[in-house]
């Protein structure tokens, strides 16, 4: 071997050598930890929506499997109860849509009524089966004329919570807006007068104390309050 195989082969070892060193710097460093864990978190937003099928329905349970009222836990962002005025509430629609304006509990329940036992699934590791009554939200963006080629729900809560849903998802026969549980209204606990369940999502997804709905294809800077947290924005299960 010559002079300058040798230290070519040597600057090879030495580089080789390098390369968990390097490795190491990259995981260190906080910009480059950023941009590992924000590819994640759309890499696995990306896998839930290719994933997703619209006819694909989650588990339906009967009465007897489903979790007694006092063991479903009150998991709130702020407080449980945000002291929302249950008789002058309104919802509140707009963006693409052909009847916006503050819709009443009353004229959301005249809307066919759907109740179904789901599951009920929480980031943080525990899971429930609710009863929930309410409306389909592709019944209710039908009744509001929203746009077919809109992408998103945008929403925002009385305690200040938001969050921002995929249309498809929304759609999807199991959504509902809930205004019922286990066959009575919706407790100021657990989000009176108005939430999203969801059961093809993840518990964060479905906000509580809903106050607006906004139908667009643009998603505003706010995506979601855990999200903006660096949890998964698509959030499907």
């Amino acid at each position: 071997m010559d002079a300058d195989t040798s230290r070519r082969s040597l600057r090879r070892r030495e580089l080789l050598k390098m390369t968990p060193l390097a490795a190491a710097g990259l995981l260190l460093n906080a910009r480059s930890r950023e941009w590992l864990v924000g590819s994640g978190l759309e890499l696995g937003d990306r896998a839930s929506a290719l994933a997703f099928r619209s006819t694909h329905l989650a588990p339906v349970f009967a009465v007897r499997d489903v979790t007694p009222y006092e063991r479903f836990p009150l998991n709130s962002y702020l407080v449980d109860d945000p002291e929302v005025d249950l008789d002058g509430w309104r919802l509140s629609v707009s963006g693409l849509i052909q009847r916006p304006g503050e819709y009443t509990l009353e004229a959301l329940r005249r809307l066919p009524r759907v109740v179904q036992n789901t599951r009920h699934i929480c980031v943080e590791g525990w899971d429930v089966i609710g009863s929930f009554g309410g409306v389909r939200i592709a019944d209710f963006l039908a009744h509001v004329g929203a746009d077919a080629g809109a992408r998103f729900l945008e929403v925002r809560c009385h305690d200040d919570y938001y969050e921002s849903v995929d249309i498809e998802s929304a759609r999807h026969r199991q959504s509902l807006l809930c205004d019922e549980m286990y066959g009575g209204p919706l407790s100021r606990g657990h989000g009176a007068p108005l939430r999203l369940v969801m059961p093809t999502k993840l518990g964060y997804k479905q906000a509580k104390y809903l106050a607006s709905i906004h139908v667009t294809s643009v998603l505003a800077a706010r995506r979601g309050y855990w999200e903006d947290q660096g949890y998964g924005w698509y959030g499907g299960i």
